[in-house]
């Protein structure tokens, strides 16, 4: 069904592997680099968002050149070394209309030392914060280039939303009753770095600030769609790209407990991956369908969503991924009281995860780690009441989060709370409430907020102890979520 998407255009320039840079990444797999790459960047006091998607494209030469945070990191890492040296074209060759820039002022002709210099992580203007990434890297169209930079440049909505901001161009277009232009690989990387964005800011503010942000661009995506691609390629990243936002758009929705807008959202890009036939994005459709059936109260649906997400996924050859989908099953199973079941799913998520990554791992599961393996055994745990079990592997969880993802490490530490209260330890519940309360100053989601509130509840009859009272004073003045 997308090859009707597909219209005539001219060829586009077959892009050039850069073997320079994947030698310099030896045996390491593209994540194990990407995490190579992240930890640079801290070392500098750069923030960067690079994953095992990022270095494929670098690699496959669809990025040329790297917008300036990425220079210094890479030049950090390999000291002595251009950019040249690293395989990459020189910057003047790929940033468009060079004539154009010498004789505009600084202030309009230099974008990109003041857009690329720090990743999203701050509620400030876009202007002051963002990290283009590779947005720009990918253009060799200079008027498209051109109006994909003045769409960042003169936005100063939120970063959540200006994130999204080339796709809003093509939603007012249609608005105005104007012919939508072909979508081409502009369209495509903008849409594929507007759901990168989304993720990144819900890993360290949480959903509840983002999610009506996040709805028109969906509806643009689809827009995009309907306007048709200008080659099948194109058109496949649009249709992966705009499944990939709605599940973000869900999972926004799913947590801030709008559960039947997640479950809208979840189901379309359901549809979207079977019209195109992606088994990825299927299966990831299906794990969030998981997910959401669990926490909704529907724990037989979520063994079955589970199972069909590993039917999908089962070829692509991600034995994280496998791991994953076997947890979704194992909430479901422990819905269901079903101690056996549950069990029998937590040791295929061990066996698989222990497998190690691989190049076939999906950009989308840069999350999954070892401390989420562990919080959502926690919750398997939890739902099954045996809390001081419960209680260790969320205490693992919380002590093996990276401090950068604030929304998890807030997450683990609220599901330690609540078991530790349940198991009759109000004293260390307190506590560890009280180092969630210190990061809701930087996290916005309503599944955390719920999570406290059932805490207090079973704290409430040991208030005469001194930390206890603490606790929930503290709580009870926090301002009540909208």
């Amino acid at each position: 069904m997308a090859s009707s998407t597909v219209t005539s255009a001219q060829p586009e320039r077959p892009p050039r592997p850069n073997l320079a840079f994947r030698r310099l990444r030896g045996k390491r797999s593209p994540a194990e680099f990407a995490a190579a790459v992240r930890r640079a960047a801290r070392e500098i006091g750069e923030r960067v968002s690079c994953d095992a998607r990022y270095v494929g494209r670098v690699e496959a030469g669809e990025i040329r050149c790297p917008n300036y945070a990425y220079e210094r990191v890479f030049l950090h890492m390999f000291p002595g070394r251009t950019l040249t040296d690293l395989g990459f074209a020189p910057r003047s060759s790929v940033r468009g209309r060079q004539a154009r820039a010498t004789v505009e002022s600084r202030g309009a002709g230099e974008p990109y030392d003041t857009y690329g210099t720090h990743d999203v992580g701050d509620t400030q203007d876009v202007g002051d914060t963002q990290d283009l990434q590779d947005l720009y890297e990918t253009h060799d169209n200079n008027e498209e280039s051109d109006v994909l930079r003045r769409a960042f440049m003169t936005s100063g909505a939120t970063v959540a939303a200006a994130s999204l901001g080339p796709l809003g161009l093509a939603l007012d277009a249609a608005a105005a009753g104007r012919p939508t232009r072909r979508a081409g690989t502009g369209e495509a990387g903008a849409l594929e770095e507007a759901v990168r964005r989304i993720r990144l800011l819900d890993d360290r503010h949480g959903a509840d600030g983002l999610y009506r942000r996040a709805a028109a661009p969906l509806r643009t995506a689809y827009a995009l769609l309907d306007a048709g691609a200008s080659r099948q390629a194109t058109a496949d990243r649009l249709y992966t790209g705009a499944g990939e936002l709605a599940i973000s758009v869900g999972w926004l929705a799913h947590d801030s407990g709008r559960f039947d807008d997640a479950r809208s959202h979840y189901a379309e890009a359901l549809a979207t991956a079977r019209m195109n036939g992606d088994a990825g994005l299927e299966a990831h459709a299906f794990c969030n369908m998981a997910f959401l059936a669990r926490d909704a109260g529907r724990p037989r649906e979520a063994v079955r969503a589970a199972q069909a997400a590993q039917r999908a996924a089962r070829p692509l050859g991600s034995h994280r991924l496998m791991s994953l989908l076997a947890l979704r099953e194992a909430g479901g199973w422990a819905g269901l009281a079903d101690r056996v079941g549950c069990e029998q799913a937590l040791v295929r998520a061990q066996t698989f995860y222990g497998r190690g990554p691989s190049d076939t791992d999906p950009e989308w599961m840069s999350f999954y780690g070892e401390a989420e393996l562990e919080g959502l055994e926690a919750q398997c745990w939890s739902t099954l009441g045996d809390w001081p079990r419960a209680a260790r592997h969320a205490r693992r969880a919380a002590d093996l989060q990276d401090p950068h993802f604030t929304r998890n490490l807030a997450l683990y530490s609220a599901e330690l709370a609540d078991d530790l209260a349940r198991g009759g330890r109000p004293d260390e519940a307190a506590g560890a409430g009280m180092r969630v309360l210190d990061l809701l100053g930087e996290v916005q989601s309503s599944r955390i907020h719920t999570m406290l509130a059932g805490t207090t509840r079973v704290l409430l009859p040991h208030r005469r102890s001194s930390g206890v009272s603490a606790f929930l004073d503290r709580h009870a003045a926090l301002p009540r979520p909208a």
